[in-house]
């Protein structure tokens, strides 16, 4: 298996933090590079030592980074896409620029390059029951009677591959039984929108807070046969946009959000607001570490548990209100 090399550069005291949140995305192997540890060496007066080590040399001016490595397939291209994302978020709240640049470099890959390898391994695949995941440049001779899916994730989160994408759809296929109107939070590429039409929803509406995945999603969804009249996509995010929360109104018989603890754990106050009563709501993209704190701050919020499905430490809850 190869890998790619990522450097993301940040400050001294942003390290621990940064990689705390790294690592609800699932990564979790690191290399820390700062100027800040060969200080401390320098300082240890207890230690002797007259020979010191190249590495520990080059730390003396090196700008502080977090190297990471993923997969050089289909799943490293997701985790890249959701790296990035998770960066610009955390840009966006840094009003003190506690984090640094938070800038990324892949080495002598250019990252174009990076984002079109990966397709060479991603093949179509069943979801569940019904569905059938299929890349927009692949073909599928015989569905087996599955619905089929065809997704271009471009540099949007959601091939289906991924563990939490794939848990939302086998609930999606549980929860579906035609006519509903869906909200999807956190669209990313669109696939959960487009797998819950598929499946016989009525409606979907998509909302995320990047602009690229609101065009990618709605290209998709297009691309899948369905047209405005079944579909809306905002851009904008709803912990701190009153008018956005105000557009997408209320009364959904489903939502969907595949993103992360933090996130759910902040739109738990606003979920009730969009769901109509005894609607359904399934969060997903929660790392077992942290699902306790998210099924806590659901119950607080007056929403029922109904379920939890975990696989490889990533977890789905089926809920209800």
């Amino acid at each position: 298996m190869e890998f790619k090399k990522v450097d993301i550069y940040t400050e001294s005291e942003a390290v621990y933090p940064l990689t705390i949140q790294l690592s609800e995305l699932g990564i979790n192997g690191f290399e820390i590079h700062d100027s800040a540890d060969f200080k401390v060496f320098l300082e240890n007066k207890e230690m002797n030592w007259d020979y010191v080590d190249d590495d520990l040399m080059n730390l003396k001016n090196v700008k502080t980074h977090i190297t990471c490595y993923l997969q050089d397939n289909v799943q490293g291209a997701e985790m890249f896409s959701a790296l990035k994302g998770a960066l610009d978020d955390i840009k966006k709240g840094d009003k003190e620029n506690f984090y640094g640049s938070l800038d990324i470099e892949t080495g002598s890959i250019r990252e174009e390059d990076w984002a079109n390898n990966w397709k060479q391994y991603y093949k179509p695949f069943n979801v569940g029951r019904k569905l059938i995941i299929k890349p927009t440049w692949e073909k599928v001779e015989d569905s087996c009677g599955r619905k089929i899916l065809e997704i271009d994730p471009a540099s949007s989160f959601g091939t289906g591959q991924h563990h939490t994408t794939r848990l939302v759809m086998e609930t999606l296929e549980d929860v579906i039984e035609g006519g509903e109107s869906v909200l999807d939070l956190g669209c990313g590429s669109g696939i959960l929108s487009i797998a819950a039409l598929l499946l016989g929803a009525d409606k979907a509406v998509m909302t995320d807070v990047f602009l690229n995945a609101v065009n990618t999603a709605s290209e998709n969804v297009e691309q899948n046969g369905f047209d405005k009249t079944r579909y809306t996509a905002y851009c904008g995010n709803i912990i701190d946009d009153s008018v956005l929360r105000e557009k997408i109104g209320g009364g959904y018989d489903v939502i969907t959000a595949n993103i992360v603890a933090d996130v759910i754990i902040k739109m738990c106050p606003y979920f009730k607001g969009f769901l109509k009563e005894r609607g359904i709501l399934i969060v997903s993209g929660v790392i077992t570490e942290r699902l306790s704190e998210v099924l806590e701050a659901l119950k607080e919020n007056g929403i029922i548990v109904e379920s939890v499905k975990e696989e490889e430490d990533w977890n789905v809850a089926l809920c209800k209100v």
